[in-house]
């Protein structure tokens, strides 16, 4: 099966946002990518400063789509990133052919983590296909915990539709902040009617 292509930046915006020192960098830095040379993985690296008048993330995930790392290299560029760099692996994990035991770790790690662009990246279509129910209810109460926009989950509306657990957690977290006089986000208002559509 194909793996659907990255949209979060198409890399024609990506382009148009770079100067031509910046453009000619990547094309590069993506032939080498692609060739796997031995210096694709420092241009990865490097990224953010060479593309820095557009968007590093999408640069490094063009990067990412070149190269086409396997499984063992997708998960040291991950284990040994930047959180700049991590975000931008997990990003591209819909595109890469990786399978759940492959990509589900490194989305759990992120998930793990207090930087809420991490859990951001980490909601994506790669977990919406692969997370079990459990991990991906846990990893929406997370992004509610944590202030990240329901809008950024992938799937939100297939995965949470009829979602009885899911209702009784969140109904469970609305309680414990209207205890603590405190609000109860929109989005999780939002969400809980999702669960109960069938």
């Amino acid at each position: 099966m194909t793996a659907a292509p990255y949209t979060g930046h198409p890399a024609t915006e990506l382009y148009q946002e770079l100067d031509d020192d910046a453009r000619h960098w990547l094309d590069a830095a993506r032939a080498e990518a692609a060739a796997h040379a031995p210096a694709w993985e420092l241009r990865f690296a490097e990224a953010g400063r060479r593309c820095g008048g557009g968007d590093p993330d999408a640069a490094r995930v063009l990067l990412l789509l070149a190269a086409r790392p396997g499984p063992a290299d997708t998960t040291r560029l991950y284990r040994q990133g930047t959180a700049a760099e991590r975000r931008a692996v997990l990003l591209a994990l819909p595109s890469l052919d990786l399978g759940p035991a492959d990509g589900v770790p490194l989305v759990e790690d992120a998930l793990r983590a207090n930087d809420t662009s991490l859990v951001a990246a980490a909601v994506g279509p790669y977990a919406a296909r692969h997370l079990s129910p459990h991990a991906w209810r846990h990893a929406v109460l997370k992004c509610l915990f944590t202030g990240v926009p329901l809008a950024v989950v992938a799937g939100l509306g297939d995965r949470a539709r009829g979602d009885g657990e899911l209702a009784r957690m969140l109904t469970a977290y609305a309680a414990e902040r209207t205890a603590a006089g405190r609000e109860v986000p929109e989005d999780l208002r939002h969400l809980l009617a999702l669960t109960e559509e069938l």
